[in-house]
């Protein structure tokens, strides 16, 4: 099927939009044009991923720190967090997700759910993540959410240094991009949330399964989270060994919506 040669080259090159896909697909002796390339890759929520026009509108007014990562080596939790913002569909209407992540161990400290991108919403699961540690350099793009007063305050004021990508360069925060395709390709492309609550309930297991069950090849098949709490000192909460808290969660199988249906 179409779709799924489409999926199969995106996962491979996520950073082809439908012209190189369409390209690629005629290569192959598909008979395709650019528009229903383009057609299938929106139904099926694909874009190239350094192309987010609308999750990552500076503000001139803002300040932009410079990108500290370049040639840095990373070698230990909480030396480098990063942040980004993704999308995803609810009965029809957008909604946003912003993550915390530690570059070194891959674990996902924070997140958050959102109808809109105000500052608050990036705000709050930096707060969440602050409760368990502090790191040396925090990596953003240059969104007026993260340039802004309110966002940078809070990383300052905790003696945070500030890091920003390049304009335009998915590839300074490369590693949010692929955690980016993992929850899509796992998680978002899969479903069709009916409200706020099902897609929160379906990301948290699908964060806990991710962070405390799946193997990461660039970890030794260790998990985020046992590479992440052997070497810093305090697990978040949802990362802990509550087993109260686990009995009253379903299990990432058990909080699938219904699977789409592919064409």
């Amino acid at each position: 099927m179409l779709k799924n040669e489409i999926e199969t080259l995106y996962t491979a090159h996520p950073f082809f939009g439908y012209r190189k896909v369409t390209a690629v697909l005629r290569r192959y002796g598909h008979d395709v044009n650019r528009k229903r390339v383009r057609r299938l890759m929106r139904e099926m929520g694909l874009m190239a991923i350094y192309c987010k026009p609308n999750l990552s509108r500076p503000n001139r007014a803002h300040k932009i720190y410079p990108y500290l990562l370049k040639k840095l080596e990373i070698l230990r939790p909480n030396q480098v967090w990063a942040t980004d913002i993704t999308y995803l569909k609810i009965a029809g209407r957008n909604a946003y997700l912003v993550a915390i992540f530690d570059w070194y161990s891959r674990a996902i400290l924070a997140w958050e759910l959102s109808w809109s991108m105000e500052v608050d919403f990036c705000i709050a699961p930096l707060t969440k993540a602050f409760e368990h540690g502090t790191p040396e350099i925090f990596n953003t793009d240059q969104g007026s959410q993260f340039t802004s007063d309110a966002f940078t305050s809070a990383l300052t004021a905790a003696g945070v240094r500030i890091s920003m990508d390049g304009k335009g360069s998915y590839q300074d925060n490369i590693r949010m991009e692929r955690l980016w395709r993992s929850v899509k390709y796992e998680e978002i492309y899969l479903k069709e949330y009916a409200s706020m609550e099902a897609a929160k309930l379906a990301v948290s297991a699908w964060v806990e399964f991710y962070n405390t069950f799946r193997p990461h090849q660039n970890l030794g098949y260790k998990t985020p989270a046992q590479v992440h709490f052997a070497l810093a000192e305090k697990p978040p909460v949802d990362m802990m060994d509550n087993t109260a808290l686990r009995s009253m969660l379903p299990t990432y199988a058990q909080a699938q919506p219904q699977q789409k249906a592919v064409a």
